[in-house]
């Protein structure tokens, strides 16, 4: 019987680096930390000097949606529609920050060991 990768045996490194790269990725994914700055008030990008806020973008959203419901075959009205939702999308996307938060230097070394040690194994079990 073949085992992981066509070859004999092999099925026990994958497994055991299977289970090992999800416990690290997982407790590394886990200890970051996402927080967000947007808010309706909040610039999202600047324009020419002028910063446009969320609540800028959605006045545009607003008569897109309204030029839809008014003649679902508005070519104009699904444009600005799309752009400004785009837009508001970007804004938000781009206001995220991502931190790792406060651990020892032993839980991380432990963290990226078993991560990055089962996913060695896991691509060993596949040669």
């Amino acid at each position: 019987m073949d085992g992981a990768g066509g070859t004999e045996g092999g099925t026990g490194k994958f497994f055991l680096g299977l289970a090992m790269m999800g416990g690290g990725f997982y407790l590394l994914l886990s200890s970051v930390v996402v927080s967000s700055g947007f808010g309706l008030g909040t610039w999202l990008f600047a324009l020419g000097g002028h910063g446009v806020t969320g609540g800028i973008i959605l006045v545009p959203l607003v008569l897109g949606i309204a030029l839809i419901f008014y003649d679902a075959r508005s070519k104009i009205g699904w444009l600005v529609a799309t752009l400004s939702f785009a837009a508001l999308v970007f804004g938000v996307i781009a206001s995220v920050s991502l931190n790792l938060r406060t651990m020892s230097g032993f839980e991380l070394l432990c963290i990226l060991g078993l991560a990055f040690g089962g996913l060695g194994l896991f691509l060993r079990s596949l040669r």
